[in-house]
């Protein structure tokens, strides 16, 4: 298991490196743009489908919708720079990392679903106006947010580096006694703080929390574009149904980062599983992770403003 961890994590930096050293980010980016080039122009074909009742409609404007989530993931985006960022950075379960990145998807396309309706209904903007909006407000916020979590998570990973290095200081105990599974005190029955497991547990809602926020912030163009067509076309159901069908084609991308880090992650560690360095080299990541989220969010932040 441990050899085919290291042999995924490679697999994953051989991606990179061609991704970032061989021209394959724009060779996917200029593919991802012509996919929802066309899958934007089937929505509205699909729309104009629906209205008239052929049959089918409504399942072909769902794929259709599910692959311009696709493709508009493809391209160059936040949202799985940030789920693959902290599944480089923090040690979280597959099962939590995907679940997130499921949610975070389907939470931006319900930011889309109330920014239209909205805009359509309290303040009668039409599809430029809030098109607008999406890109010289809800972007440039939603970037700087994803910065200042890089930021928190480098932090976070120098103090954990810093404090293993303390470490070395001798432990000084207390005279209770304590019970190390539940975190109570056997000499006067209470607990003094909240076992690793309760702390775990509220830092990773707080974090999911963060992080799902962060990527929700900016609706996508593609599902304005979508929803507002609905609403003048008078087939509102079909455009909120739509939106969370290229929220899930969205969530498939991300989800596939968040394997991807994981896996990375894991293979990374996996000869230093009960090494002595092993909590510094966990530190050094996720510091590394938090840079270059940091960095790359707020390359986009500079380009939106």
């Amino acid at each position: 298991m441990r050899t085919a961890l290291q042999l995924a994590a490679v697999a994953v930096v051989v991606l990179a490196v061609w991704l970032w050293g061989f021209d394959g980010a724009q060779m996917l980016e200029r593919w991802a743009a012509e996919g929802q080039r066309a899958a934007q122009s089937g929505m509205a074909q699909g729309l104009r489908a629906l209205r008239a009742n052929e049959p089918g409609a409504l399942l072909t404007l769902m794929a259709v919708c599910f692959g311009y989530g696709f493709f508009h993931a493809v391209g160059p985006g936040h949202g799985k720079i940030l789920i693959a960022g902290y599944g480089v950075a923090e040690r979280v379960a597959l099962t939590r990392l995907s679940v997130l990145a499921v949610l975070s998807s389907l939470a931006q396309a319900g930011t889309a679903i109330v920014v239209v309706y909205a805009g359509v209904w309290l303040l009668g903007l039409g599809r430029e106006e809030m098109v607008g909006a999406a890109e010289d407000w809800f972007a440039p916020f939603s970037y700087a947010a994803i910065c200042g979590i890089g930021a928190w998570l480098a932090v976070r990973g120098a103090s954990r580096l810093w404090f293993n290095w303390k470490s070395v200081e001798p432990h000084h105990h207390h005279d209770h006694h304590h019970n190390h599974d539940d975190g109570v005190c056997s000499t006067c029955g209470h607990a003094h703080a909240p076992t690793p497991e309760q702390a775990q547990n509220v830092h990773s809602l707080r974090d999911a929390l963060v992080l799902i926020g962060a990527i929700a912030i900016r609706p996508c163009t593609g599902a304005l574009f979508l929803l507002i067509l609905s609403v003048s076309m008078g087939i509102e159901l079909a455009g909120i149904f739509g939106t969370f069908a290229m929220g899930l084609g969205t969530a498939s991308v991300t989800l596939a980062a968040a394997i991807g880090a994981v896996t990375f992650r894991e293979g990374a560690l996996a000869r230093f599983a009960n090494g002595p360095h092993t909590a510094r080299i966990a530190g050094m990541i996720e510091t590394g992770a938090g840079l270059i989220i940091a960095i790359l969010a707020a390359q986009f932040l500079i380009r939106a403003l």
